[in-house]
């Protein structure tokens, strides 16, 4: 049986490099997420690099990011938390604001976690979070005694976290990630031209067409005047301030057909994900035993997210759906680089994580989960922004 607590205290890292097709079959074309090009009004593109396998450079292309990995494995655990795993975390309640759709937001899925500015700009009580006891335990934590972290918001010290708005211009805490997750497509064909500012320019061979044919055949010379609120092709009943524009600023006539160089195929997707039990052993919880049980936790934490996001599947974005070839092991990297499987069955890892969490509160740490309400002002902002965006 593998043991857990003896590959944290001394081995790299427990990772699994998993290969994966487009669920329409290899060589069917996928989408990577785009980004916007150089210069005015750029094209969408996506992120091309040089990599090195099989003792080859080839071209790659980035599938789902570090970050869009991190926000997938956060949704796991939560989707595991609300599922009953044991798992302490912090929300913000909007229930009462009159804001929805939204109804809350978690240290799970907050961009900068417990410390962003959604939970900063909200209280515990009647005291703004991070001016409350708790808040300031969290502000005052560090790899030397994440304790506060771990009780409140364990993912933080799985997936980063950074006190950016603390003390000393950006000195605040600072967490380094243990858990790092990509997916990448490996040997994609691109069309490479001429080398601006000393750089090669590449964009896919690939392509993505697009055109839309009105039913109603209305032409983009008919004028029609839009508001604010409404349209019209006569001004005066338009609404105010109405401007006269096309057809198709309106949603109406044809588009006109497109080629962009947009969507890729490749050899095969490939999904790494490694956690570091080198950086696991950076963190201290006040003593050698909690800080066993700790690390222990965290890493059943990081399995138990991979493991769900397994279960969910890979379909990451509108054509952008991916099976693996076949069930890639985890893998314990010893210091020599050797290797030993690791199992990754969910139930046993929840029946572990479970295990741990009691030697944890047997060790003295104090889990709890937190639910602030927004101050008035991040309410009001929020109003404000959906007027805006109203017009």
């Amino acid at each position: 049986m593998f043991q857990l607590q003896q590959a944290i205290a001394n081995d790299a890292a427990i990772r699994r490099v998993q290969r994966l097709q487009p669920v329409g079959g290899a060589g069917d074309k996928v989408f990577p997420p785009t980004y916007p090009g150089e210069g005015r009004n750029p094209a969408p593109r996506h992120v091309f690099e040089r990599r090195q396998f099989d003792g080859q450079a080839v071209w790659t292309v980035l599938v789902d990011s570090v970050q869009s990995q991190a926000n997938r494995l956060e949704e796991a655990l939560l989707r595991a938390a609300r599922d009953g795993l044991r798992l302490p975390y912090v929300t913000v309640d909007f229930g009462n604001a009159g804001l929805q759709p939204i109804t809350e937001v978690t240290s799970l899925d907050a961009p900068h976690r417990i410390y962003d500015a959604i939970l900063r700009d909200s209280l515990h009580g009647e005291e703004p979070f991070m001016q409350s006891t708790e808040g300031r335990r969290v502000a005052a934590a560090s790899p030397a005694d994440a304790t506060a972290l771990f009780e409140l918001s364990p993912t933080a010290l799985l997936f980063g976290a950074w006190h950016s708005q603390g003390e000393g211009g950006g000195l605040g805490a600072k967490f380094a990630r243990v858990l790092v997750s990509e997916v990448m497509g490996i040997d994609v064909p691109v069309d490479e031209t001429e080398p601006r500012s000393g750089e090669v320019a590449v964009v896919s061979a690939a392509r993505r067409t697009g055109s839309r044919l009105d039913p109603l055949g209305i032409l983009r010379g008919v004028e029609v005047f839009k508001s604010a609120t409404d349209w019209s092709t006569d001004r005066d009943t338009a609404g105010e301030k109405a401007r006269p524009v096309r057809p198709s600023e309106v949603n109406h006539g044809n588009i006109a057909p497109t080629i962009e160089p947009l969507g890729v195929t490749c050899a095969f997707v490939e999904h790494r994900a490694v956690l570091s039990l080198a950086g696991l052993r950076r963190l201290h919880f006040g003593g050698e035993e909690r800080s066993a049980v700790a690390r222990e936790m965290l890493a059943l934490l990081a399995l138990i997210a991979l493991a769900g996001q397994d279960a969910q599947g890979y379909a990451l974005r509108s054509r952008c759906d991916l099976v693996p070839e076949a069930v890639a092991p985890m893998e314990c990297v010893h210091v020599d680089g050797t290797t030993d499987p690791v199992p990754l069955d969910p139930g046993a890892l929840r029946e572990r994580y479970d295990d741990a969490y009691e030697r944890a509160t047997e060790a003295g740490f104090r889990f709890r989960s937190l639910r602030l309400t927004p101050q008035p002002k991040l309410v009001e902002v929020v109003r404000r922004s959906r007027k805006l965006a109203l017009g």
